[in-house]
């Protein structure tokens, strides 16, 4: 399928693939839509609900490395909070590494350049110790795929959408991210639709609809009962 990199209202890039209409980011803008949903609605506010000690590690699970965006933007807030992190990401398709090379995120951010070099050049399956607060596993594989139980804290769920593929949003799916997640943890989507919310209730998710990033009305987040 044609990709390209295209730049988002808020001056950061994406891959948008041609073919589907659908980009790896909101055109919004990339790096508000990536804070609002997956750190402010989803780590910061399981450290505000949860209240961890320092030394305890928060597990994050994510749906869709893709661009390695989330990632960074966690590693980013778990250095101001100096909190541990321990982070997997799941992909089926990395992305090219042509591709990365021309994602602007930390010139964005006003970061140096090479911690987001080092989230895509560090080998799959794999644990990384990224920086003194982040450790990172990136694991090449198939969603469904996905065995873990009990086990991470949060999962950023940043799968493409339901329109270009639907297979993403089942109750299969919601039934892995159900058994991967500990009691009271939290998953967080820049997803609204009606089937998503109830599949996770009938799950055993408590489901908030909030208000989503600029661009989009709102968004789900599920805590596992």
């Amino acid at each position: 399928m044609q990709r390209k990199i295209i730049t988002t209202a808020d001056g950061s890039k994406t891959i948008q693939i041609e073919d589907w209409n659908e980009q790896y980011h909101s055109v919004h803008g990339a790096i508000q839509e990536a804070n609002h949903v997956y750190i402010q609605h989803g780590l910061l506010f399981f450290i505000s609900e949860n209240q961890p000690a320092l030394k305890e590690k928060i597990s994050i699970l994510e749906i869709g490395f893709g661009t390695g965006l989330n990632a960074l933007l966690t590693i980013l807030k778990a250095k101001e909070l100096e909190r541990q992190i321990d982070y997997v990401g799941v992909e089926a398709f990395p992305v090219a590494s042509e591709e990365v090379s021309q994602l602007n995120y930390p010139s964005e951010l006003k970061i140096n350049e090479d911690i987001f070099k080092k989230l895509h050049d560090v080998s799959w399956e794999d644990k990384h110790q990224i920086s003194k607060a982040f450790a990172l596993t990136k694991q090449q594989k198939f969603f469904k795929d996905i065995s873990e139980v009990n086990t991470f804290d949060i999962i950023y769920f940043d799968a493409f959408g339901a329109r270009v593929q639907p297979e993403l949003w089942t109750e299969t799916i919601f039934k892995l991210m159900h058994r991967a997640l500990k009691p009271k943890g939290v998953l967080t989507t820049y997803a609204a639709i009606g089937s998503v919310r109830r599949t996770l209730d009938s799950l055993g998710f408590d489901v908030e609809k909030l208000q989503g990033p600029p661009g989009k009305r709102h968004m789900i987040r599920a805590v596992k009962r």
